[in-house]
Parts: structure tokens; sequence; C-alpha cells
């Protein structure tokens, strides 16, 4: 199953940082219930899924994430405001959450996955990724923001990567210390404003040939 090469770079093309959203459009349930999807399906090391993605519609939450957002408008006047974080300090009972989930999905025994739950805990938890493994968890979720931003152009929905944020104070709005979750990056998601003028900006990116370099 595919779609065509062209669909797929003129998607690419058309999306954007938007900086101007707005606030009058909403996605529609049907399509937000795919990039929801899109978040589920991404792929992560090991598929652990180190992650919880906390989709902001509410506009009280959002006024109060603006401030520590450096202000910036794409928080409030978006359509769906989507904020990464990572589950801090893997162990493994997070593991074995894994294992079990995969057993039911797969119709297996979780004693036939013990091999695979000993690899990951003496990688994750016990290993020297250990020491590191909330940079590690960080990783894994820029793999699911990437995911997210081609799948919302794909379906013709804006979007706006924001690292722009003061982590920390989006913890404390979020009450995310007590549950054993930290943010990591965040990403505005809805439609465009008319008059954004870097929507008809051209894209500047260096030539082909100085970043990518095919070894044959």
């Amino acid at each position: 199953m595919s779609i065509g090469t062209s669909q797929l770079l003129e998607s690419l093309k058309w999306r954007y940082a938007t900086k101007k959203f707005d606030p009058n459009q909403v996605i529609p349930e049907s399509k937000w219930e795919a990039l929801s999807e899109s978040l589920l399906l991404t792929p992560s090391s090991y598929g652990l899924q180190p992650w919880k993605f906390l989709v902001i519609t509410n506009p009280e939450i959002k006024a109060q994430l603006k401030p520590v957002s450096w202000n910036q408008s794409q928080v409030t006047d978006c359509s769906h405001f989507v904020v990464f974080t990572i589950k801090k300090n893997l162990t493994t009972d997070h593991v074995d959450s894994f294992i079990k989930r995969t057993a039911e999905v797969r119709g297996v025994a979780p004693e036939s996955l013990s091999g695979y739950r000993n690899i990951i805990v003496s990688d994750v938890v016990n290993g020297p990724r250990s020491l590191t493994v909330n940079e590690w968890a960080t990783r894994q979720v820029y793999i699911a923001l990437g995911n997210f931003m081609t799948a919302a152009a794909l379906v013709g929905v804006d979007t706006c990567p924001m690292e722009g944020i003061e982590p920390a104070n989006y913890d404390k709005v979020l009450e995310l210390p007590t549950k054993g979750y930290a943010t990591v990056v965040a990403c505005a998601a809805g439609y465009r404003a008319s008059d954004d003028k870097y929507a008809e900006l051209a894209k500047v990116r260096f030539p082909i040939s100085d970043v990518i370099e095919t070894l044959a």
C-alpha cells in the first residue's frame, strides 16, 4: 500500500512551521482520529514507547501554557496542541507491561517472550543505557514528532514544532512530576491563517548533494 511520489513531495513542500493559525478552524474529529493513530503507530526502540502525548484543546490550559511558551500565539490559536513527554526513569514494570501487551496482541504466552524481555531489561534498565535513559527516551520522542508532522501534512493539517517552551513549567501546569512524565517538546496543529506571511516563503535547504551521500 503506497501513495504516489508526487503526492508525498507535494505534501512535504506544502508544510511549513506555521506561525499564525486560524483560531476559528478546528480539525475534524475523523481527521484527528487518524492523526492520533499516527502517534500510536510511531516506531520506537524495542517497541517500548517510552512516552505519553498530551492533546490539549481546553482553552484555559492553553492560556496557562502560553506565557511559558515565549507567549507564542500558536499555543492558543491552534486547534489541537500536543505536548510530547517522556516516561522518566524506565523500570522493569514498564518493560513487563510492554511484554504483557505484546503477548495479548500477538496471542502468545508471556513466558515465550522472556528472552526478549531480559534483553531489554539488561540494556535499558540495568545496562549502561540506564545512566542516560531519559536522554534515550527523548530521542524516541523526536521520532514521534517527525512522524506526526509528516502524517499531518499528508492529510492537509498544518503544524508547528515548538522547542521555544519552558519544559519545567509545562510540567508544573500539567502536573506531570507526580505522574512520572516530563515535557520534551510541543507541536501545534490546525490550519494556517490566510495572512500568515511565512506560508508563501520558499523553503531554504542545502543542495541535496551536500546532505546526502550515497556509498555504493
